[in-house]
């Protein structure tokens, strides 16, 4: 009797309970659950505003770019694009005689000295000959003056002008980079100083050019305060190559490509050396595991029960 009134006590009490608990319980539920679609409601809110604040902003930066006036420059054939190629020295040396007789009036080389030219394309008499036809400031000498000497093998390519004011003087306040990395520098590399020298036409309508600028679509903005400076047989190559327009721009680019990567050519020889030790050290290194480790992976474990006595 005893322990049938104590489970319907507990009975009761524990039906009692449960209504009490069981509003809290849906209530704080409930609102956990309008919070999250809250949060959810405030998430997506933030996100269309951000997306499309981004859109307008993106509209507008394209709006205010000339991109449809400015194009991209073609990928040509280049001899040296390949992993194992090499440039071509010839065309060094006649992109140099474009630059000494063509860029060298506006242009520097500031970083490419004569003896650089030994064994790319000049002998060593060639290039002391080229270093003495010009003239190099020099000194102070024992009177304090500066003097001019002839140039060489150790000098620098020289500057057309004393400074950056006098260059912007002389080209309607446009100043002449240096172009011994102008590659390196330029989207595009070589191929854009090919386009660039080569693209030179009449501006579309509308575009308005001022006193000293000329149109080209693959510089940036199309207005270009270097006039057209390659023509057809503006010059004689030393080695009777036909000095066209395009020829004159090739070699010129491949010039100034060397003149931006001196090393192109040992890099490229450094990776066949590479790939030739590599493989040799790979080969020696598969036969040494393999004889090392023959012995571990074909052995066979056999279980020989103990010999009863």
């Amino acid at each position: 009797m005893m322990a049938a009134t104590v489970g319907r006590i507990c009975r009761t009490g524990l039906l009692k309970h449960k209504p009490s608990h069981l509003p809290i319980q849906i209530s704080s539920f409930s609102t956990a659950r309008g919070w999250s679609r809250g949060r959810k409601a405030f998430y997506a809110t933030c996100g269309v505003v951000a997306g499309g604040a981004g859109a307008l902003l993106f509209a507008l930066d394209q709006s205010v770019k000339a991109t449809d006036l400015e194009l991209h420059p073609p990928k040509n054939p280049w001899n040296h694009k390949g992993y194992f190629d090499s440039l071509d020295h010839a065309s060094i040396r006649r992109g140099y005689e474009v630059y000494k007789q063509v860029c060298a009036a506006c242009h520097s080389l500031r970083y490419i000295a004569y003896r650089n030219l030994i064994g790319v394309s000049h002998t060593e008499e060639e290039a002391k000959a080229e270093a003495e036809d010009q003239l190099i400031l020099d000194g102070p000498d024992d009177t304090g003056n500066m003097f001019k000497r002839p140039g060489k093998l150790s000098d620098y390519f020289p500057s057309p002008y004393p400074n950056e004011e006098a260059a912007r003087a002389a080209n309607n306040g446009a100043y002449p980079p240096d172009l011994s990395y102008i590659t390196s520098a330029r989207h595009g590399g070589e191929d854009y100083i090919f386009a660039l020298l080569t693209g030179y036409c009449d501006p579309p309508a509308g575009i308005v050019l001022r006193e000293g600028q000329y149109y080209n679509p693959y510089f940036p903005g199309g207005a270009i305060g270097m006039a057209q400076a390659l023509y057809n047989e503006i010059i004689e190559y030393s080695d009777g190559t036909p000095a066209t327009q395009s020829q004159l721009a090739k070699d010129v680019s491949t010039f100034l490509k060397w003149t931006a990567e001196p090393e192109h050519d040992t890099r490229k020889k450094m990776f066949i050396k590479v790939l030739l030790i590599g493989g040799i050290l790979i080969a020696m290194t598969t036969y040494w595991k393999r004889h090392k480790w023959i012995t571990i992976k074909t052995r066979k474990v056999f279980y020989k029960p103990p010999t009863e006595k």
